[in-house]
C-alpha cells in the first residue's frame, strides 16, 4: 500500500477536526438551549371527544402538565378510524410539542387493513406504554344467552344464523370477534358500527344478538342490566371487574387475548434529552398510586414502566397480522 501524500494526509485531518467541530457545536447548542419544554405541548386525540382514547389522552395531558410544568392542549382530530391524528404526530417536527396518545388501533391495526395508511410504527418514538384494557363479550337480553358456555353452543349449533356487532372494521372489538370465532371454529356475521352508540342502541334494542366492547364503554351497561357479560377478552380476569369471567377460561377460547392499549408516542428522531424528559415525566406517572387509581376507575390496568414498548407494540403487529389473514379483512 502507498503511503497517504502530505496534501492527503492534510486533508484527513481537516475532515476529522471538521467533523468534531460540528459535534461539539451540536453538544454546545443543547447545553445552551432552554431546558425542554419552554412552551405549550400539544398531545393530539386521533378520535372525537369522550371516547376513551379521549378520555386517556386528557388524564395523560394533565399529569404531563403536572411534571414538566408548561400547559398541554389536547387536539381531538379524528378520522379514519385514527389514523389521521397520527399521521399528524408522524409528519411533525421531532421536538417534543407535539405527541401522542395513541390506541392500538392506529398504532398497529390500521396499517394492516387498509393500504391508505401511509405511516409506519417506525415514523414514531415511544415514550411508553400507558395503559391497556380488556373489550367483552356481551349478550342482549333477547339472546337468552347467560354465559360464554351458553353463547357457544347456541353459534355452534346453529352457524351463520346469528351476528356480533364491533364499532367498525378493522378495530381491536372487529379482531376480537374474529379472534373467537377463529379459535372457536364458530361462524357468526361481523355487523361493522360506525362507532360505538348505535352499537350500543342495537343490543339494548334487541337488534342484535352479540357484541363487542371495550370494558369501560360497556361496564355502564352490563352494571344497568341493559346487556348480559360473557366474558373478557384477556388471558385473565381484569383486576378490575374480578365477578366477568375471561373467555380464556374456556378450552375452546383458552388462546384468546385480545385487548386495547394506549401508548404515548413521539415523531421519529426524537432528541435524547427530550426523550428522557418524557420518559421521567411519564415513569413518574404511571408510578403514581393517584393516577393508578383513577385508571382503575375507568377500567384500565396500568403499563409497567419497565415494559419495552417498541417489543410490545411488534409483538401485537404480529398478533394482530394473523387475525386479519384469517378473516380477510381489507378495506
Amino acid at each position: 500500500m502507498r503511503p497517504l501524500s502530505i496534501a492527503r494526509r492534510q486533508g484527513l485531518v481537516r475532515c476529522v477536526a471538521g467533523a468534531l467541530a460540528c459535534a461539539a457545536a451540536v453538544s454546545a447548542a443543547w447545553a445552551q438551549a432552554p431546558a425542554y419544554p419552554t412552551k405549550p405541548i400539544t398531545i393530539v386525540v386521533a378520535y372525537p371527544p369522550g371516547g376513551s382514547t379521549d378520555l386517556m389522552g386528557r388524564m395523560v395531558g394533565t399529569e404531563l402538565s403536572t411534571r414538566l410544568g408548561q400547559p398541554v392542549v389536547i387536539e381531538n382530530l379524528g378520522g379514519a378510524g385514527g389514523a389521521i391524528g397520527a399521521q399528524k404526530v408522524a409528519n411533525a417536527q421531532p421536538d417534543g410539542y407535539t405527541l401522542l396518545v395513541g390506541a392500538s388501533n392506529e398504532l398497529a391495526i390500521n396499517k394492516l387493513v387498509t393500504k391508505k395508511v401511509k405511516y409506519d410504527i417506525k415514523d414514531f418514538t415511544a415514550i411508553g406504554l400507558v395503559a391497556s384494557q380488556p373489550l367483552v363479550l356481551v349478550a342482549s337480553p333477547a339472546s337468552g344467552v347467560k354465559n360464554a358456555a351458553e353463547f357457544t353452543q347456541l353459534v355452534a349449533k346453529n352457524p351463520g344464523k346469528f351476528s356480533y356487532g364491533s364499532s367498525g372494521v378493522g378495530t381491536s372489538l372487529h379482531l376480537a370477534g374474529e379472534m373467537l370465532k377463529d379459535q372457536g371454529k364458530l361462524f357468526m356475521t361481523h355487523i361493522p358500527y360506525r362507532g360505538v352508540a348505535p352499537l350500543t342502541n342495537d343490543l339494548v334494542g334487541n337488534n342484535l344478538e352479540f357484541g363487542v366492547f371495550v370494558l369501560s364503554s360497556g361496564l355502564p351497561h352490563i352494571k344497568s342490566g341493559k346487556v348480559i357479560a360473557l366474558g373478557t377478552t384477556e388471558a385473565k380476569r381484569s383486576p378490575i371487574t374480578p365477578d366477568i369471567p375471561a373467555l380464556a377460561e374456556l378450552p375452546q377460547f383458552k388462546n384468546v387475548d385480545i385487548g386495547v392499549w394506549f401508548a404515548l408516542m413521539a415523531p421519529a428522531n426524537l432528541p435524547k434529552p427530550v426523550y428522557e424528559k418524557l420518559r421521567k415525566a411519564l415513569t413518574d406517572m404511571l408510578q403514581s398510586p393517584d393516577f393508578r387509581k383513577k385508571m382503575e376507575a375507568t377500567g384500565s390496568v396500568v403499563a409497567s414502566p419497565a415494559t419495552d414498548t417498541d417489543k410490545y407494540i411488534a409483538s401485537e403487529i404480529a398478533k394482530y397480522q394473523k387475525i386479519v389473514q384469517f378473516a380477510k379483512i381489507e378495506e
